[in-house]
């Protein structure tokens, strides 16, 4: 949409490991949850992942509980998403947000003020 801007996404084989950026040049991400959420073909989009604005709390799917981890660089104010043991049906596309401060609203996406594009995540068999 134009303030979270996304990059590292692609095809990648099952099992293999991927990870997604999000910069925010123009607004600070230092107050706010950051998220991810994806959408694959013919699906709702689904929340992935959260990560409270004070670093110390986080969240995820159960989908990708234990494989996937969310992390923050405030000196460059950059959101990750490290993808590890993909699977196939991780195939979507990904979508960074921000906007929350309220930590029980990281999983809606309505409450998510600022997005980012969107990055493309095929894993194959």
């Amino acid at each position: 949409q134009g303030e979270l801007v996304q990059s590292g996404g692609g095809l990648v084989q099952a099992g293999g490991s991927l990870r997604l950026s999000c910069a925010a040049s123009e607004r600070s991400l230092l107050n706010v949850i950051v998220g991810w959420f994806r959408q694959a073909p013919g699906k709702e989009r689904e929340f992935v992942a959260a990560l409270h604005w004070s670093g110390n709390l986080d969240n995820y799917a159960d989908s990708v509980k234990g494989r996937f981890t969310i992390s923050r660089d405030n000196a460059k104010n950059t959101v990750y998403l490290q993808m590890n043991n993909l699977k196939t049906e991780d195939t979507a596309v990904y979508y960074c947000a921000a906007g929350p401060q309220v930590w029980y609203e990281r999983t809606a996406g309505d409450r998510y003020d600022y997005w980012g594009q969107g990055t493309q995540v095929t894993v194959s068999s």
